[in-house]
């Protein structure tokens, strides 16, 4: 059994994708209880005296997906998949302030989509003789999108042909290349994460072929 008896219980929140802490905030009983019922975060807000519904003015809303308290059964961890930066600034999590900090250390967390595309960025301002996505950064936008296109034709091909090395080769350079061109247009990839993020919890079925998927 949680234990309220002292009022308020700090609650962890954790992006059930990343694994990266987005805030600590607190609850009381009543919270919790809005927490269970709506499947969305909500808090007591100690300066306001209120409760509050993560989102609700943002539309940058956490679903809930697990909740697990500690030991003492005075603490929450909860996952979330959140529909947006975490932040009141804008930041995906609240925790982006560094003070002490080893060199590389978020390279351990991250995936191998965001190595990738960290090393693209850094390509933008830090040019590497013979490389080839500075090859494709100094061609411009013709030329990067020449290859996204390219790249998917071959993937057509190579599922077609039922290779399924030749369809991981082919889907590899594909990605690539599209993260090329976010980074030409300066599309972070968080955002396209997020995009995805609410497309997918989206409620409803749909038929047919649409512009934009936006229910699977």
């Amino acid at each position: 059994m949680i234990d309220f008896s002292k009022g308020l219980i700090p609650a962890v929140i954790v992006d059930v994708h990343t694994n990266a802490v987005l805030m600590l905030a607190y609850m009381n009983k009543e919270a919790f209880d809005k927490t269970l019922e709506t499947n969305e975060t909500w808090f007591y807000s100690r300066s306001r005296e209120t409760l509050w519904n993560k989102g609700a003015t943002s539309g940058n809303k956490q679903n809930v997906i697990s909740i697990k308290t500690d030991c003492d059964e005075d603490t929450l961890l909860i996952y979330v998949e959140p529909l947006g930066p975490t932040c009141h600034t804008g930041e995906i999590s609240c925790f982006y302030k560094p003070i002490i900090e080893q060199k590389d250390i978020n390279k351990f967390s991250k995936s191998i989509y965001t190595q990738v595309m960290d090393e693209i960025i850094d390509r933008k301002t830090n040019v590497v003789e013979n490389s080839y996505t500075n090859y494709l950064f100094d061609k411009g936008i013709d030329k990067i999108g020449k290859k996204v296109i390219e790249e998917a034709g071959e993937v057509v091909i190579a599922a077609k042909n039922r290779n399924d090395k030749e369809i991981i080769n082919e889907c590899s350079d594909l990605l690539y290349h599209v993260f090329v061109l976010l980074a030409e247009q300066n599309i972070q990839l968080e955002k396209m994460e997020n995009e995805l993020k609410k497309r997918f919890t989206k409620k409803g079925n749909s038929k047919g072929e649409r512009k934009e998927i936006t229910n699977w």
